[in-house]
């Protein structure tokens, strides 16, 4: 009994983050990245993604792409978050992930999270699976990085990708 309360707990939890990213449906972005100056260029390549047979799972598929940021201000920046929101549905922007500055670091070849001037990173197997045909969705993925000047000003980066659902 108490296993499940919890589990309805953090449902409820997760439902009241997804519907509380987005509440003002007549600005396009979520309320996170709204009135953050841009400092960074975030791109995805390729898009739009279209999902391929998975070689190491016959009967699966998944979407391969890489994910680029450049810091575009003349001084170093300090990641403070990377995430997406996902687009679906009639509902709109989802929160759907969200990485700290070390796993940034990591999956991005950052060291320290911290953004050169006019240098690139890149997170090169940007990876979604789909455990068969029927699984196939598409839907968009707004990307955004967050980072602040050594001042403590912050900026963003946003960049949006579209996965399709048929196979070419």
């Amino acid at each position: 009994m108490k296993k499940c309360f919890l589990l309805l707990a953090l449902l409820a939890s997760l439902a009241a983050r997804a519907q509380t990213a987005w509440t003002d449906h007549s600005r396009v972005l979520p309320d996170k990245l709204r009135r953050v100056p841009v400092g960074l260029t975030l791109w995805h390549s390729p898009n739009p993604n279209y999902p391929v047979p998975d070689p190491d799972q016959p009967g699966q598929f998944r979407w391969t792409h890489s994910t680029m940021v450049r810091n575009e201000l003349g001084e170093p920046l300090q990641i403070v978050e990377c995430g997406s929101f996902i687009w679906y549905s009639a509902a709109g922007w989802q929160a759907n992930l969200q990485q700290t500055p070390a796993e940034f670091a990591e999956q991005f070849g950052c060291p320290q999270g911290q953004l050169r001037p006019q240098a690139t990173y890149t997170f090169a197997k940007n990876i979604r699976y789909a455990r068969s045909a029927k699984s196939l969705y598409g839907g968009d993925a707004l990307w955004y990085i967050l980072a602040r000047d050594k001042a403590g000003k912050l900026y963003k980066g946003t960049g949006l990708i579209e996965t399709e659902a048929d196979v070419q």
